[in-house]
């Protein structure tokens, strides 16, 4: 990963500056990273982009040519630029393992170090972890609505710059597709590959049936054939099919092979396909299909009847076309001064970006007989959850909503797990086939209520009662003391 200490907002360079200079420049700090709502109105939101905000943090630092620009730019003290040249991570850093699944207003990554680099690694950690896990989170869906069928992320050309690209096709990996286009990805990351040809392929020779036989004679052991370049099913079908009978008689065994939709009505194109493919023996034959592929798309052309086997899906996944941004955000939770942890809430006329104080852990709770998710619980740093007693959960937004759990009906996880401590890495990124595997374990203990595309229903985020009571008690001293400040004015 090239360097980016400078991928930040100038802001977060002059806040450092100014905590520099102040009396507890030494003070540390506890931030949460969440999101406040799934993005494209999900039921849950998939973890991605961790091992590139490891890489961010191992290689955090300000070498002599960031020096000089920032010194150049006249706004920052010699002092202050001296600091930053020996600048270095040194604190802790927790977060759900990569693949999660996830749900609004519970941390994903909680940082706990000196304030002045907290704070500084805002920018570029948001950017990271934003994108890939809005990716993922897409992937998921699209996965979902084809039922099993093989989806191959072709987004590449579409994406937002080459960056996107890449770590677009990674999390779309992570996501749940089977493949990718993308050529670099698959060779950074040890991707699986897929491909076919183009309409300039087909069209650069005199005729069609002239250049599937070319292709089959490169790939005769894969050889899918893009039939929509002048008439799927007077020209293209036909055409394919006498290819195929030709390989079989020159005793090529046929595997991975088949054709491509690219165009027209697909759900009707390929049921006649399928037929035609059938009729001349060729039942093996995979169709797949692209063309502005979507989860909504795929899922009313399997409501259709379409016979299409494998999705290629670019533009609308690799940018998440329906959601483009996911709205994660990074809040103080606590400060420490002179050993003692001092909570921070954030408040606003918005109920929702309100924050919940303190340093604190996530547990999930799963059911113990289907394993699936009862309900996530933020708690306290230093609680402890009890699976060998009955428990009571309640919604923080409407206190009166209880599930009773009784004990022995339920197990738990605790989800956040140490990734730095004291700057240094303690924590080993598995492949990405190995996180997608994972990711598709994750997906497996929502219920279908939560993962299906429609209004899905939401997995409870609940508070324990310790933090419920200690967010009421701050609410209400904040309230208290805003309201001596107005009066005081009046």
């Amino acid at each position: 990963m090239r360097d980016h200490s400078l991928l930040t907002d100038f802001y977060q360079l002059t806040m450092m500056q100014a905590r520099f200079k102040a009396v507890d420049a030494g003070c540390k700090a506890v931030f949460d990273m969440f999101i406040r709502e799934n993005p494209g109105d999900n039921g849950f939101s998939v973890f991605a982009g961790l091992e590139q905000f490891v890489e961010y943090i191992e290689n955090l630092h300000f070498d002599g040519t960031d020096i000089d620009y920032l010194r150049g730019l006249g706004h920052f003290d010699p002092s202050f630029l001296e600091y930053l040249r020996e600048f270095r991570f040194t604190g802790d850093i927790y977060a759900m393992a990569e693949g999660s699944v996830f749900f609004p207003t519970e941390p994903v990554v909680v940082v706990k170090a000196p304030l002045l680099q907290a704070n500084f690694i805002e920018t570029a950690m948001l950017n990271i972890l934003n994108h890939q896990s809005l990716i993922a989170t897409k992937a998921a869906r699209v996965c979902y609505a084809t039922n099993g069928d093989d989806v191959l992320e072709f987004g590449l050309r579409r994406a937002q710059g080459a960056d996107a690209g890449v770590l677009g096709a990674r999390a779309a990996i992570i996501g749940g597709c089977a493949a990718t286009s993308n050529v670099l990805a698959g060779k950074m990351f040890d991707l699986p590959l897929r491909g076919t040809h183009s309409h300039s392929w087909v069209m650069s020779f005199d005729c069609e049936l002239t250049a599937f036989r070319q292709y089959a004679t490169a790939f005769p052991d894969k050889c899918i054939l893009l039939v929509d370049t002048y008439d799927t099913l007077n020209s293209g079908v036909p055409n394919a099919i006498k290819v195929f009978d030709e390989m079989v008689a020159k005793g090529v065994k046929l595997q991975n092979y088949g054709i491509r939709l690219d165009s027209g009505d697909l759900a009707y194109l390929s049921k006649m396909a399928r037929q035609m493919l059938d009729d001349a023996g060729y039942k093996g034959a995979r169709i797949s299909a692209s063309s502005d592929l979507d989860e909504d798309l795929i899922q009313s052309l399997k409501l259709q009847g379409a016979k299409i086997d494998v999705w290629g899906v670019g533009t609308r996944l690799i940018t998440s076309m329906q959601a483009p941004a996911m709205g994660g955000v990074y809040k103080l939770a606590a400060v420490e001064r002179g050993g003692k942890v001092i909570p921070k809430i954030k408040l606003s006329e918005n109920p929702v970006k309100v924050t919940t104080p303190g340093e604190k852990k996530v547990y999930r709770i799963y059911d113990a007989k289907q394993n699936k998710i009862k309900a996530d619980l933020i708690m306290l740093a230093n609680e402890t959850l009890r699976t060998d007693k009955n428990l009571t959960l309640f919604d923080p937004q409407a206190p009166w909503k209880k599930m009773h759990l009784k004990a022995g009906s339920f197990y738990a996880k605790e989800l956040l797990q140490p990734i730095f401590k004291d700057g240094k890495k303690v924590y080993k990124s598995p492949t990405v086939l190995e996180i997608r595997d994972f990711c598709r374990k994750e997906q497996a203990t929502l219920w279908d209520e939560h993962r299906r595309l429609v209004n899905p229903h939401q997995v409870p985020v609940d508070l324990s009662q310790k933090l419920y009571d200690l967010k009421q008690k701050m609410l209400h001293d904040s309230r208290k003391e805003i309201g001596e400040i107005t009066s005081s004015w009046l």
